[in-house]
């Protein structure tokens, strides 16, 4: 559980200073990705905990930009995509973010299981020798 906590952490602070570096979004799929491959994450808990971290991230940037200026960017763009309010505008981007992470993720657990050291494909890591 504590890995948990902070791998969702370490994704949302490093977002964070990439997003104040970076231009681009691309970084939601790259950081979980990186985090997942590092911290040895394994199976389903890729996809939810890059997910989450992309997601906590996304909302926290969008909120900083979007309530200062009183929802008018979000509120013309749900008008654009002919959603009701601006709130469930946040609520699909927080998800889209959410689901690059997710997916970002669970990229770094197949590339974890794919060259995991594993003599025994039984074991679960990957063959090496196909004979």
């Amino acid at each position: 559980m504590r890995q948990k906590i902070i791998t969702i952490i370490v994704m949302v602070a490093l977002g964070w200073l990439c997003s104040l570096f970076m231009n681009g979004l691309w970084v939601a799929a790259v950081i979980p990705f990186i985090s997942t491959v590092s911290m040895q994450i394994k199976g389903k808990q890729g996809f939810v905990l890059g997910f989450l971290g992309m997601a906590i991230l996304w909302l926290l940037l969008i909120l900083l930009k979007d309530v200062p200026n009183h929802h008018i960017l979000s509120t013309r763009m749900a008008g654009v995509l002919s959603l009701p309010n601006a709130a469930l505008f946040i609520l699909v981007n927080v998800l889209l973010g959410g689901l690059i992470g997710g997916l970002s993720g669970w990229s770094g657990v197949v590339m974890n299981w794919a060259f995991r050291a594993s003599p025994n494909p039984s074991q679960g890591g990957a063959s090496r020798d196909k004979k």
